[in-house]
Formats: C-alpha cells, sequence, structure tokens
C-alpha cells in the first residue's frame, strides 16, 4: 500500500519555528517529485512548495519564500519542509504528496497524499 505520513504540527506563537516531517512507504519515492499543500480554516488547498526527485531543485509560493525550506533524504524515504518566522496567516492542516502542484488545480484524488498535520501559529 502505498503511504504518506506527517507529523511535527503543532501550536506555535508568531516569529516561530516547526519542523514538519512526510514519511513515505510502498512506491519508489527516489523517483518522484514532491509537494507541500497547505489547507487554512474555510478555505481551498494551496500549494506551499515542490522538490524534485533528486532534491536539487526547490519551488516556493511568494508568501513563504526566504522563509520555509524544502527538502528531502531518498535513502530515508523522507519529505521535510522547515518553517520559520511563521505567521498566523501559515495556520492551516499541511500534506505532503507525489507530483508537482505548483502550476496546476490540486487535486487530492491524484497521485499519494498523506492525512495531513495541524499547524497553529498563534499569540
Amino acid at each position: 500500500e502505498e503511504l504518506l505520513v506527517e507529523s511535527g504540527g503543532g501550536l506555535v506563537q508568531p516569529g516561530g519555528s516547526l519542523s514538519l516531517t512526510c514519511a513515505a512507504s510502498g512506491f519508489t519515492f527516489s523517483t518522484v517529485d514532491m509537494s507541500w499543500v497547505r489547507q487554512a480554516p474555510g478555505k481551498g488547498l494551496e500549494w506551499v512548495s515542490t522538490i524534485n526527485s533528486g532534491g536539487g531543485r526547490t519551488y516556493y509560493e511568494d508568501s513563504v519564500k526566504g522563509r520555509f525550506t524544502g527538502s528531502r533524504d531518498n535513502a530515508k524515504n523522507t519529505l521535510y519542509l522547515q518553517m520559520n518566522s511563521l505567521k498566523t496567516e501559515d495556520t492551516g492542516v499541511y500534506y505532503c504528496a507525489t507530483g508537482d502542484w505548483s502550476a496546476t488545480s490540486i487535486d487530492r484524488d491524484v497521485g499519494y497524499w498523506g492525512q495531513g498535520t495541524q499547524v497553529t501559529v498563534s499569540s
């Protein structure tokens, strides 16, 4: 079974940091691009970042550029998102997913998706 499991979410004050982890299993992780996608309360899915299969190229949504850093360890089948200087607007459920969702309508029925992890930024 193809499986993605996010972890690392929680409650943090504005300006703080969180590190998210996505553990993959059941497919050849090292051959696929990966994305982070989030959903704020009452809002639609929003692409956050993409990293290519080898980990050498990363892309970010403008509002998180300079604050978030995506990476991956293919030997461990693991995807990461380091989030610094967090803002209240970053609050939402964060999902990892296969594929590059930077320039297309997001469809959770396409590819593999995790269950999500809640990130809450509040004072």
